[in-house]
Parts: C-alpha cells; sequence; structure tokens
C-alpha cells in the first residue's frame, strides 16, 4: 500500500543531467529475504555542460555493499552516500561505475521498485521505482540500453523475464537457474521491468509481412490460461 506523498517537480526547475549513460547491465540474485542486484553503468559526461560537476545517483531503501569504478573498489571516503543519493565529487570523464546493493523486496509495500506479491516478484518503476533497484540517475532524460541477468531458485520462480528479447538461459546448480535479457533499443529507467515468478504461459508463433518469425508468449497467474485468447 503506497503512503507516501508524491514530490511536484516543476518544469521551471529542470537542468541537464551532467552525466550521460550509454549502457546498464543489472545481475540481479533472488535469494530468501533479500535481493542482490549488481549493477554496472557506462556513463560519460554531458558534452553539452562545462566540466567539474559531481556525479550524483538516486537510491531508496538500498544497503550499499561496494562501489567501484573501472574496476576499482572505492575506499568510503571516495564518495557520499546516504538514504537518496550516492554522490562522486570527482568522476573521470568517462567511467564504468560497478555497484552492489541489497534490497528488501518482500517487505516493499510502497508498489514501487521490486516488490514480493503472490506467486513471485515484480516491478514499477514509473514515475521514480528504479531508484529502489538500483542506484541510478532516476530521471526520464537518460536513455540507456539495457542487458539483465536473472538468477533465482527454479522451483519457487520458475520464470524470469525482463525487457527485450532472451539472449542465454541455464542452470546454476543447488537448484538455481538463471535468464538474461537484452534491450537493444535505449529507453527512459521508468519503462525498466522485470518479473521473477511462477506463471503459467500460452506460447503461439507470428510470422511477419516480411517472413520473420516471431515467438509469442503470454504469462498470467497459475490457473488463468482460459482467460488468454
Amino acid at each position: 500500500m503506497k503512503t507516501e506523498t508524491p514530490q511536484r517537480i516543476a518544469r521551471r526547475d529542470y537542468t541537464p543531467p551532467p552525466f550521460l549513460v550509454e549502457e546498464v547491465e543489472l545481475d540481479v540474485h533472488f535469494h530468501p529475504g533479500q535481493v542482490l542486484v549488481g549493477s554496472r553503468l557506462q556513463l560519460r559526461r554531458n558534452p553539452a555542460l562545462p566540466p567539474g560537476q559531481a556525479l550524483l545517483l538516486d537510491g531508496q531503501g538500498l544497503t550499499t555493499l561496494s562501489v567501484a569504478i573501472d574496476g576499482t573498489p572505492l575506499a568510503a571516503e571516495d564518495y557520499t552516500c546516504n538514504e537518496t543519493a550516492l554522490i562522486i565529487a570527482n568522476p573521470p570523464e568517462a567511467l564504468s561505475l560497478h555497484t552492489q546493493v541489497r534490497i528488501d523486496a518482500d517487505d516493499n509495500s510502497s508498489l514501487s521498485g521490486l516488490y514480493r506479491s503472490k506467486d513471485g516478484y515484480f516491478t514499477q518503476c514509473e514515475a521514480q521505482g528504479f531508484r529502489r533497484i538500483t542506484w541510478f540517475p532516476d530521471r526520464p532524460d537518460i536513455m540507456a540500453r539495457y542487458r539483465v541477468t536473472l538468477h533465482a531458485d527454479k522451483a519457487s520462480l520458475p520464470v524470469l523475464l525482463a525487457n527485450g528479447n532472451p539472449s542465454g538461459s541455464g542452470d546454476e546448480g543447488a537448484d538455481r537457474h538463471w535468464a538474461r535479457w537484452d534491450d537493444p533499443f535505449a529507453k527512459p529507467c521508468y519503462l525498466f521491468a522485470l518479473v521473477a515468478a511462477r506463471l503459467d504461459v500460452l506460447r503461439d508463433r507470428f510470422s511477419t509481412c516480411s517472413g520473420r518469425n516471431v515467438e509469442l508468449a503470454v504469462f498470467v497467474e497459475p490457473g488463468k490460461l482460459d482467460q488468454c485468447a
């Protein structure tokens, strides 16, 4: 249940982002009582702005485990982290930023970000829910391509979905499995979505006018396949 009052954001207060995100790689591990999210952001300074501005990432309800730039872990004094922001004062012009966070999706009752509902985990990122999943410049003018790899228990969470096209899957041992999704089209983070759940699926095929075969899949709650058409 949502209890927060939305914060009004006025158009007159808009300022361009000091850094742009080109690529996002997320590695999401579902475990009982916690979800671990590894994020790699490929960033570059906005050429339309003067240099020297800090890198600011939004976050909410995140427990930060590590921060690294270009593979080098940062010490605590190299960045500022509080309940809503992660700030790197003197970042390079271009960088690969890797963060590891822990989130409590089971107790997330806001219906924003990543939360548990019935037979699985789901996301709601519009308008500012992505910051509940990982550190990110959570604003609609940041457009990036996404690669997402999900890891979960095979029996309780057999279906692993995200934006884009499936690009790999397999077993990991210890009764766990993984699935990877690549979205080739840049999008704002409020359109990000993932599902890890127990679902039924109705499959079919479709041929386009150019002769390309497309696989169709409709996922529904268990026992509701009769409602698909």
